[in-house]
């Protein structure tokens, strides 16, 4: 190896002698095979084309993800690209197109959208890419009041008519006309009719919901039984509109449809097997109380 190199040398030096006034590229491959054992990099791929470490995503399927969150597929086997081909095939440039972009101005933060819900940041920074929102729905109360009741101007009294902190929709709800209807601050969608079972005890309530298909209760949405279920207490929660009066506290103008001013089940069970929470939609109380007492039942999906 040492004497190949040397004469590499002399023979770059012989070759620069000859040159006056101008650059001349020198290209000298060198092929060793078998000297010393030294490699430097390997040019063979990992595995053979057929091999299943070889399948891999093609541009179109990232294209037809960024643009309509399609799965796409793995090859079976690798694939050349395709001939003849011209104006169908994604580029780079599709896929750079398709990406989401930078906003810092308009971005939304994790505080900014409902907890547990996932999202894609465009703040730069900690704020870019999937992340989950942290943030709580709003009460809806907009007003303060002192110790008598008295109303009062909000500011500087910290109260949360003066903040009205939490996520906001508008319009909150969807009317679906096929007896659902949907929540666009949480996604949730809530059977129309609140009132279709009247009370029963937990554990039906839980079966009542569960059975819930298309066809009864007003639902012509093609569901089927098991697509429903009793909502948590979260999620029973988020519908309370804490500035709402009179009762029943639901925000101004829902579409639903035999809400009773009354106490509700939710999913949820406490911390002694024997109870559940429920919300009491007569003044948004929340509480819990015997699986064996009777509440109203309110599906969700």
């Amino acid at each position: 190896m040492k004497r190949i190199i040397h004469t590499l040398r002399n023979l770059l030096r012989s070759a620069v002698g000859f040159i006056v006034g101008r650059v001349v590229p020198i290209v000298i491959a060198v092929i060793v095979v078998g000297v010393g054992g030294a490699v430097f990099a390997s040019l063979n791929p990992p595995s053979a084309p057929t091999a299943p470490s070889s399948q891999s995503y093609t541009l179109s399927d990232i294209c037809g993800r960024l643009d309509t969150g399609a799965a796409g597929s793995l090859a079976s086997t690798f694939q050349e690209p395709p001939t003849g081909v011209t104006d169908t095939m994604c580029t780079l440039s599709d896929v750079k197109s398709l990406s989401p972009q930078v906003d810092a101005a308009n971005c939304a933060t994790t505080g900014d959208v409902l907890t547990s819900k996932t999202f894609w940041g465009l703040c730069s920074g900690a704020g870019w890419g999937l992340l989950t929102g942290t943030a709580t729905a709003a009460t809806g109360q907009n007003v303060c009041y002192n110790a008598s009741g008295t109303v009062i101007s909000c500011t500087g009294t910290g109260q949360d008519g003066e903040y009205q902190l939490g996520a906001t929709a508008s319009p909150r709800f969807t009317d679906n006309s096929d007896g659902t209807v949907t929540d666009n601050l949480t996604s949730l969608i809530w059977l129309k009719n609140a009132n279709c079972y009247n009370t029963q005890t937990w554990q039906n309530s839980l079966n009542s919901a569960n059975g819930l298909a298309s066809g009864s209760c007003g639902l012509t949405d093609s569901s089927a039984a098991g697509d429903w279920r009793l909502p948590n207490i979260r999620e029973l929660a988020s519908l309370v509109d804490y500035q709402t009066n009179p009762a029943p506290t639901l925000p101004t103008g829902h579409p639903f449809t035999s809400v009773v001013s009354a106490s509700y089940w939710s999913s949820t069970s406490y911390l002694s097997p024997s109870f559940a929470w429920y919300v009491d939609f007569s003044n948004g109380y929340v509480s819990i109380r015997n699986k064996t007492a009777n509440s109203y039942v309110w599906p969700v999906r």
